[in-house]
């Protein structure tokens, strides 16, 4: 049996370096086989996944083995910590790896929302030229609301002040004397909807954020703001974000999270046919460079954790 089991999508060349050292299986269908991944952890020393291998419950229980698990990514929510560090289990997340590509995902859907274009090429294609009805606006001289403040948040913030932008940002975790708030103008939740007109979320999913942007919020937005949410589904509510893209009560918003993943045509339906929103499939930390920086983080840190506990 294998010594380390990746159960969903790594970058080949990482693979291949864990697979050197150590018995390593390697099978991104793994994440749908939950059976055939219970048997190849019982007595694996290290799983590594993404954010869809829920690391909890039978599949911790059965794992007796297990001394670390690797998270190709930042959040932890599909990983039971707790339970990890009850029995010793190294939990690793990539930190940093991803905030690039992130923050890169925050600012190309902020400006393809507002610029209104990206819906265009069917119709420009088919001659009818709608240069009026696609004129759209500039981020320069708007205000980027974040909600968070830590690593990816600021490098969204860096982008946005270089752009001509003003930042407000919300995080009651960071005290009002950080010296991050010399870039960013510390304000209320409340404060980041009623000024913001691009609004990026960056908390984790917790009881606490959960729903944090609601009915209530959206309506205390501006009729032509936009939302971009990369962090987590579930801080933002669905189906109340639906409503008000239907109702053109909000500008438009990028989601690459939702409250149910993978999406399904069910789930999904609440969306269908709105034209002031960009769909993701829980994307915006992957792209080529990123998942080589995540891979090779989590390929040095498990072979780091090995070695060390041999």
């Amino acid at each position: 049996m294998p010594d380390i089991v990746i159960t969903e999508f790594m970058d080949e060349a990482a693979v291949d370096r864990l697979s050197a050292v150590h018995d390593t299986h390697y099978d991104p269908a793994l994440v749908d086989a939950p059976d055939e991944l219970a048997k190849l952890a019982a007595d694996a020393k290290v799983l590594v996944v993404r954010n869809r291998t829920q690391v909890r419950g039978a599949l911790l229980e059965g794992a007796s083995k297990l001394t670390c698990v690797g998270r190709l990514g930042v959040g932890l929510d599909n990983i039971d910590v707790a339970a990890c560090k009850s029995r010793d289990i190294e939990v690793i997340p990539a930190t940093g790896a991803n905030d690039l590509s992130v923050a890169e995902y925050v600012i190309t859907s902020a400006m393809a929302l507002l610029r209104t274009s990206y819906t265009g090429t069917a119709s420009v294609v088919a001659g009818e030229w709608p240069r009026q009805a696609m004129v759209g606006r500039e981020m320069a001289g708007k205000t980027m609301g974040l909600i968070g403040f830590g690593a990816i948040a600021r490098e969204v913030a860096g982008r946005a002040l270089m752009m001509g932008m003003e930042v407000v940002a919300y995080d009651p975790h960071l005290p009002s004397t950080d010296p991050v708030w010399q870039h960013a103008r510390n304000v209320s939740l409340d404060g980041v909807a009623e000024l913001a007109d691009v609004i990026s979320l960056h908390v984790p999913l917790t009881e606490g954020t959960r729903h944090m942007v609601d009915t209530k919020f959206l309506t205390a937005m501006k009729d032509d703001a936009i939302i971009v949410n990369a962090a987590r589904g579930g801080v933002v509510d669905d189906a109340a974000l639906a409503y008000a893209l239907s109702e053109n009560m909000i500008g438009g918003a990028a989601l690459d999270v939702f409250e149910v993943e993978p999406l399904t045509a069910e789930a999904g339906a609440k969306f269908a046919g709105l034209t002031n929103l960009i769909a993701t499939p829980h994307i915006a930390g992957v792209t080529v460079e990123s998942n080589s920086r995540v891979s090779e983080l989590i390929a040095d840190k498990v072979l780091q954790h090995l070695e060390t506990s041999a």
